[in-house]
């Protein structure tokens, strides 16, 4: 870790014209392929405008990620920005990864029951691994429900908005994970909660209107019910996933995450914003994702071979989502030969 710092040190500032600059034309590029998919009558354009629509969409709601990490000084107004162009929008708003995320990332968590991100997906069966990945389809009717049914009752219902706020709060992969209930909102989570109780009548009431056509709400519910779909398949090659709620050394930690670094090239698109360093990341938690690469470029090339570093390669989504479902029964012969694979990663 040490020497981890010392070769990075120079790349922990945010760079704020490349957050403004990659937020504002994800968001015109994801919007304006939504809209050309929902209008459009010709199917290859229809199914272009889609796909880059989804992709655009994808990366943009990625950034979330990335403003869990960022102070306010960072990249001042980034995270309202963010908000309005995404988090609203998608009702997934900042809020619900701010102060859960980096839980995750705590030592004292990582791995453990504590861990609101983690799982021992490594030993689930191969159905349960599909459904783990399937069930994020519904992803749009749950935030739905969250904000034009809940939020609005959870004002007037005290359980039901003590419910809303320690169950349903939080983006999270472990289903027992409860966030904490302090009975103090603080007044811009509140804001976010309001903007997707809002949106969610006000794009309902547009649409009953006959304003919005109904094809449009319905092509906003596909692109993003696929793109939290690709985000479960990222998530599933994201770490390897062997612990069963033990605690871990800070190195078996890193271990057990994954890096899917260049020459491949569609990480890019299927893990943006600096996802794809993902055992980087858990390494240097402060690095902006725009030097992540240059990070990884540097430590590549200087820790020695022996290093634990070159031990959390992959080469790709579909190799490494082959080895998990592998470790996880569809190949049974080959099990044993995965953490050969590994060490030689």
């Amino acid at each position: 870790m040490r020497q981890a710092h010392g070769l990075t040190a120079d790349l922990t500032t945010p760079d704020r014209t490349i957050y403004w600059l990659d937020l504002v034309l994800t968001a015109t590029v994801a919007w304006s392929g939504l809209w050309l998919a929902a209008t459009a009558r010709h199917p290859d354009v229809i199914a272009a405008a889609g796909l880059v629509g989804l992709l655009a969409l994808y990366r943009g709601l990625s950034f979330i990620h990335e403003i869990s990490h960022l102070r306010p000084k960072d990249v001042p107004g980034f995270r309202l920005g963010w908000n309005l162009l995404i988090g609203v929008p998608l009702m997934t708003p900042s809020m619900m990864y701010e102060g859960v995320h980096n839980l995750h990332h705590a030592k004292h968590r990582f791995g453990t029951a504590k861990d609101p991100e983690y799982l021992p997906l490594g030993r689930y069966s191969p159905f349960k691994l599909g459904l783990f990945a399937a069930i994020s389809l519904l992803a749009p009717l749950g935030v739905i429900l969250r904000s034009g049914i809940l939020i609005p009752l959870s004002f007037v219902i005290p359980p039901v908005r003590r419910f809303v706020r320690t169950k349903l709060s939080a983006l999270v992969i472990n289903p027992d994970f409860v966030r904490e209930d302090n009975d103090k909102t603080r007044p811009d989570w509140l804001a976010q909660e309001i903007g997707c109780w809002l949106w969610c009548w006000g794009v309902a009431a547009l649409t009953v209107a006959g304003v919005v056509p109904v094809r449009v709400v319905l092509t906003w519910f596909a692109l993003f019910s696929l793109a939290t779909f690709v985000n479960q398949l990222r998530t599933l090659v994201a770490h390897y996933w062997e612990n069963d709620g033990e605690m871990m050394s800070f190195e078996d930690q890193f271990l057990d995450s994954v890096n899917v670094p260049p020459p491949a090239l569609l990480p890019f698109l299927w893990a943006p914003v600096g996802l794809r360093y993902h055992a980087l990341h858990h390494l240097l938690p402060r690095l902006p994702y725009h030097n992540l690469g240059k990070a990884h470029a540097r430590l590549s090339a200087q820790l020695a071979a022996t290093s634990p570093y070159h031990r959390v390669e992959e080469k790709g989504l579909f190799m490494a989502l082959g080895k998990l479902f592998r470790r996880a029964g569809v190949t049974p012969l080959t099990v044993e030969a995965d953490p050969v694979e590994r060490q030689s990663a």
